[in-house]
């Protein structure tokens, strides 16, 4: 990084058109620009929620020109760590998935061991596991999962920093860590984990050079880089929640006007 500069497609008017409550926030920048970098044919969300990460997918795969096609698979039910709902998530998913991204998104509600069977090996480009979150649970999603990722495809685990309740994702993706080369993480928020599955053809990619490098100042500079892409990112919201409308004007003591004649 020394020698060249990382400039993603994130800081250049990147702003999310789905924001609600997920600890995803925190890594909204780094999902559109890795869309962006591999252009995923086909990418499948275990465990979509209220579709702040999805739809941060699918908003980089629309605004960056990308042909492919993008699946969430959920019960849309709840588990023991979000507890049970009712189906104003799933509709809410619903009705965003047809306003903006209708033609290339999926919504399959159903259990994961359900959804495998409409899926090829070798055929997914970008996996995002992110359901219950006991070691067990994160096992049986990766191990299921897995022959379905292409050589050379990416796998995102998110919680791996989150050692809380009975999370697990943390201790199996540190399993995971010793057993692949191509690997990466992101200490920020609830962490992130990112692996690149053997084979397929490597190209030159900044992102993924910088993610996979051997030299950890590299990747430390990049984990710093997007830990305050996430800040910018939530201080340009703020800056917008709070600038006052258009012919408001600015308000003084005891609601006077904050302008003299």
């Amino acid at each position: 990084m020394a020698t060249n500069i990382y400039f993603p497609p994130s800081l250049r008017g990147f702003e999310p058109k789905r924001m609600v409550f997920s600890t995803w926030v925190d890594h909204l920048p780094f999902a559109y620009d890795l869309v962006e970098t591999i252009r995923p044919k086909l990418l499948v969300e275990l465990g979509a929620y209220n579709g702040l990460s999805f739809f941060a997918f699918c908003q980089s795969m629309l605004e960056n020109n990308i042909d492919g096609v993008a699946y969430a698979v959920d019960c849309w039910e709840g588990d023991k760590h979000t507890d049970a709902y009712d189906g104003s998530i799933y509709k809410g998913v619903q009705d965003h998935a047809r306003e903006h991204y209708r033609g290339f998104t999926y919504l399959l509600k159903m259990y994961f061991s359900e959804a495998l069977q409409h899926f090829e090996d070798d055929s997914i480009d970008l996996l995002h596991i992110d359901g219950l979150h006991t070691y067990d649970a994160v096992k049986e999603d990766f191990s299921s999962w897995y022959p379905k990722v292409k050589p050379g495809g990416i796998v995102l685990f998110h919680d791996v920093m989150a050692k809380i309740k009975d999370f697990g994702a943390w201790k199996y993706f540190e399993e995971l860590e010793e057993e692949h080369r191509e690997v990466f993480k992101f200490y920020h928020g609830f962490g992130l984990g990112v692996i690149r599955k053997p084979g397929g053809e490597r190209t030159d990619n900044q992102l993924l050079d910088i993610m996979f490098s051997e030299d950890e100042e590299d990747r430390n500079d990049l984990r710093r880089f997007y830990t305050h892409a996430s800040h910018f990112l939530e201080a340009k919201r703020q800056v917008k929640r709070f600038k006052p409308k258009a012919g408001q004007g600015n308000q003084g003591g005891q609601g006077k006007s904050g302008t003299t004649d």
